[in-house]
Parts: structure tokens; sequence; C-alpha cells
């Protein structure tokens, strides 16, 4: 790892930081972010800082205001839903070939995941949102289509914020034992190469997640119905 570190620069290793804290909540939504004390805890001059900052600020994870200030983009209903309507197209169609696809390696990789899998629920946290995404990965990569596996990991990282918000909503122990039971689903259906019902059970799996329930909470903050 450290002699991969060699080919960043200062200012990617920045944004590579910045961009963890605020999918991760380290830096909540709102937050302001102080620039030279940022610069100085990274141990580096505030222009690479800047830098990393205008890569954020195009991707929307930060707002950068008239007086140079820097807040992290707040979450909203209209960014959770656009980022929930690509992961519906896009997850199922990776089931889908996987099934297809599928490789021992994938095969063995995936049931690996599936096995460390826990309810994502407030009693597991942070270690079940890992696992989750462990297994989203491993089965996105038996696609084995790389266009698609970025296009879907980078939807991940962006909607981690809205994961984390829902998971502290209240809905219930029902819907989350309800997604670990068509994880191993899944896998069954991926290994026996039925590819349109893995697509349409990842579509149904996409339709009741975390991402949904934040949707339908901001919406409720914001005033707004969808009908």
């Amino acid at each position: 790892m450290a002699g991969q570190n060699l080919f960043f620069s200062k200012s990617d290793l920045a944004y590579a930081e910045l961009r963890d804290r605020i999918l991760s909540g380290t830096l909540p939504a709102g937050s302001r972010l102080a620039q030279y004390d940022l610069a100085e805890s990274l141990n580096m001059s505030i222009t690479p800082l800047r830098e990393a900052i205008r890569r954020l600020s195009s991707e929307g994870l930060v707002t950068v205001e008239t007086h140079r200030d820097v807040r992290v983009s707040v979450m909203n209903s209209n960014e959770a839903r656009q980022l929930f309507e690509v992961r519906l197209s896009l997850d199922p169609t990776a089931a889908e070939l996987a099934a297809q696809r599928r490789t021992d390696d994938d095969i063995a990789t995936m049931q690996a995941a599936v096995d460390k899998l826990l309810p994502v629920t407030r009693q597991w946290g942070e270690k079940a949102l890992m696992a989750h995404r462990a297994f989203h990965q491993a089965l996105y990569r038996a696609s084995h289509n790389d266009v698609l596996i970025r296009l879907l990991d980078d939807l991940w990282d962006k909607s981690d914020r809205y994961r984390r918000l829902g998971l502290e909503l209240p809905p219930g122990d029902e819907p989350r034992t309800r997604d670990l039971e068509e994880h191993h689903q899944l896998v069954s259906l991926i290994v026996n190469g039925r590819a349109a019902e893995a697509a349409q059970l990842m579509r149904g799996h996409i339709t009741h997640s975390l991402t949904a329930t934040a949707i339908s909470a901001l919406e409720d903050r914001e005033g707004i119905r969808v009908t």
C-alpha cells in the first residue's frame, strides 16, 4: 500500500480523505469545512486541499459560497430519488449479467460475502453496512462489465449518506430482516443461472432499500408529496 501512495498527489489524497469523511457522516451535512484546520490535520498546504474541494464541488458533495465559505452539501429528497432511480435500473442489470457470467471464483466470493451479512439495523450499524456493501460489490464484479461496476460503485458511494440516514429511522426490524433473506435468495438465483428472476428480485430489493426509506423521510421533512 505504501508503494501505491507514491502515485497519488496530495490533492488526490485530500480528495479521497474528505470524500470518505463526507460519505461516512464524519463531516455532517451542512457543516462548515475549516480549510486551514483541515490542511493542517492532513499535513499539507491549503492549495491541494482547495483542489480537492473543487473536485468535491463538481460532484455536488460540497457547496462553495461566495466568500470562500465551504460547507458539506445538505441532503435532499431530489438527489436521493435520482440516485435511487438510477440504481433501480442498473442493479437488476448487474444481477442478470452475474447470473449469466459468474465464474466459480465469483460464486465463492459471493457466498463468503453473504455468510458475513448482518441485519442492517441500528443494532449492528456500521458493521452491517460494510458487510452489505461487500456483498453487493461481489455481485457487481460477477457481472464482468467494468463500466457497470464503476457506475454502481460510484452510486453506492453517493448513496451512503442517505443509507445512513435510513438506518437512523425507525421502520422496524422486519424490512431489514427481509433484506437479509433476499441476499441469500439472490446468490441462489445467480448460482443457478436464473437471470430474469435474479433481476426481478434485485429490483424489489432496491425498491425497499434504506435509500428508499430516506427519500420518504426527506420528503416529509421538506413537505413534498410525490404522486
